[in-house]
């Protein structure tokens, strides 16, 4: 079992030890990179002491505001880094790249290093992260189970703590499932969003390069560097500019299947309980077409493009290759032209379907992997436990979704369970803003270490979350709460004002509302009773406008000290009004209307 106190340091961490004293920042990483064990299974090449100095030396000429100077990062073996060997996992396929691929040259210009190329599922083709001439890579929680895959050794990677961020690819789930059995986010960007030039490929009209982080923030920075249009690619396209709406209204699958894993099955049930709890609505939807498309990935002549990228290799190494990966791949010449079309035709036909999902919800929340297997299970049914775990990531990429792997807790025997969210293409900043709200509900560990992944602090102002108090109309369930959740606002929590705040409920409102005033005086032991919602500023700006006296968006204080922006009303709303302080809350006053009817009357 691995030391789960080490400490993590987070992409922010590198950064200002080299922004601190830079020669003292290369002098912890050189150490650090000493430290690592080139024989794990996570590594099939590590950088030599030689190799990094001149990366230290290239990263110092850089100007002292390159947004990633200094921080190492790790690339799935499948992207090419000029003048490292790419393998694919497969020693017989190996070449040396002579240039880095689109996605590492972005971050190496930003002033990022570039440590170690990480284990896969061989041309990565698989969940379970043990199908390489380097042997199977261990979760980092328990070295009995599976880490997930194919990018196994990325996401061990950043568990362990070895890097703040590695590179993985996701065609069927590859980042995302490793990320949930390993206690970290797993960032499957829009198809064409990042450049896929210089990746060998599994899928190439499928394929994404995915983020492996420890922290929201880390990961959504990441995303933000390394988006862009790549004319030397012909998979990219540009990024659209869409506001951000934080998902409120999620779909979950209204039957889920566990293939006999009761921990998954109950660690599920856990997270959606606290989702609920939270505010969030969860609405039972129909996975049918998701089901079908998913299973052309792999019944279906997509797997001809596996054969398209590795086939002639194959066919001309026979026997090099991992059986079962060659098995799929060597699947694929079976599928004729005819195959290809109509496969489109009913992907085309079910792509309306799953447009009509999304017309109810703002995204789906599922189980990242239905269960966690141990190697010997894998080993005894490569290809059933692998089919297994991809039920709820096979159809993203087919239907031109993007998805976000969060952690949710850690099961009942101490391994980690993750759900993923899942939007339309290009509500991949949606997602990370969810995820923000999503920490509140279930804060994570980093990875296998003992410390909480800190609060996230993203800097892009659609992205930042201002606190807002509200007290009566706009609560949950109340009529003008459409007021927020139409705006993406994510409810937080309920507590109450400091002592000195009075409650009014307003004459001639419709809907009634109440009017929160301060005093100079305590006249409230207990306070008044808020919830707390997270808005962006665009949101609380779009809110404010709809807003009319005498009520206002002022500074509330709370009852634990905090200050917020919430709704006040001015001293002149008295005349007219009824105090209902000692009541204590809105929702006590309606309770009060609907139990003595003789109250409308009073005041």
């Amino acid at each position: 079992m691995p030391n789960h106190t080490k400490t993590c340091l987070t992409l922010t961490d590198w950064r200002e030890t080299f922004d601190r004293d830079f020669n003292e920042g290369a002098t912890q990483l050189r150490r650090h990179v000493a430290g690592l064990n080139p024989s794990d299974p996570v590594w099939i090449s590590l950088i030599s002491s030689e190799m990094l100095d001149m990366e230290i030396t290239r990263v110092r000429a850089l100007p002292i505001d390159a947004p990633l100077r200094g921080v190492p990062f790790a690339v799935k073996d499948n992207i090419d880094v000029g003048g490292w060997p790419t393998t694919a996992a497969c020693r017989e396929f190996a070449y040396e790249a002579d240039a880095d691929a689109g996605v590492v040259e972005q971050l190496r210009a930003a002033g990022a290093i570039m440590i170690g190329k990480t284990n896969l599922d061989q041309f990565a083709t698989g969940l379970v992260g043990t199908r390489s001439h380097w042997g199977a890579v261990p979760n980092a929680f328990d070295e009995r189970y599976v880490s997930g895959g194919s990018s196994s050794g990325s996401a061990v990677a950043v568990a362990r703590g070895w890097v703040p961020f590695a590179l993985g690819t996701d065609t069927a789930g590859s980042g995302r499932v490793p990320a949930g059995f390993n206690n970290i986010i797993g960032v499957k960007p829009t198809r064409g969003r990042i450049s896929t030039r210089g990746i060998v490929p599994a899928c190439a009209s499928l394929d994404c390069v995915g983020i492996l982080a420890l922290t929201v923030d880390d990961a959504h920075h990441v995303l933000n560097l390394v988006t862009g249009h790549d004319l030397r690619d012909i998979w990219s396209r540009p990024t659209p500019s869409i506001p951000v709406l934080s998902p409120t209204v999620l779909g979950i699958p209204d039957g889920t299947e566990w293939y006999g894993d009761q921990l998954q099955a109950e660690a599920w049930s856990q997270a959606i309980a606290q989702a609920q709890a939270a505010g969030l609505k969860l609405v039972p939807v129909d996975f049918s077409p998701l089901y079908e498309l998913a299973s052309l990935l792999y019944s279906g002549p997509w797997v001809a493009e596996r054969t398209a990228a590795v086939g002639d290799f194959l066919a001309q190494h026979t026997g090099v290759a991992n059986p079962v990966v060659e098995g799929i791949i060597r699947d694929g010449e079976r599928f004729s032209a005819v195959d290809t079309f109509r496969a489109q035709y009913q992907r085309q036909a079910l792509l309306p379907q799953i447009e009509a999902i999304f017309s109810q919800v703002d995204a789906l929340l599922v189980p990242t992997a239905p269960t966690l297997p141990t190697i010997a299970e894998v080993e005894a049914d490569p290809v059933g436990k692998n089919a297994q775990l991809g039920r709820y990531t096979n159809f993203v990429n087919l239907a031109d979704l993007c998805a976000l792997a969060l952690p949710a807790g850690l099961r009942a025997d101490g391994l980690p369970f993750g759900v993923t969210v899942i939007a339309p293409a290009f509500r991949d900043a949606a997602l990370l803003a969810f995820a923000t709200h999503w920490q509140l509900i279930m804060p994570w560990k980093l990875g296998i270490c003992d410390h909480m992944a800190p609060a996230p602090h993203i800097h892009d102002p659609q992205l930042t979350g201002i606190m807002v108090a509200v007290v009566g109309a706009h609560l949950r369930g109340q009529p003008l709460n459409h007021q927020l959740t139409s705006r993406g606002a994510s409810y937080l929590e309920t507590t109450r004002t400091a002592s000195h705040y009075r409650l009014l409920a307003l004459a001639d409102t419709v809907p009634p509302k109440p009017g929160l005033i301060r005093t100079d005086i305590d006249v409230c032991d207990e306070g008044i009773e808020v919830e707390l919602w997270s808005m962006s500023e665009m949101a609380l700006g779009g809110l404010m406008r709809e807003v009319h006296a005498p009520l206002g968006i002022g500074t509330v204080i709370l009852r634990d000290g905090r200050a917020v922006k919430g709704f006040i009303c001015e001293g002149l709303a008295e005349k007219g009004a009824r105090d209902i302080t000692r009541l204590g809350g809105w929702r006590a006053y309606l309770a009060s209307l609907a139990s003595d009817p003789k109250e409308k009357d009073h005041g």
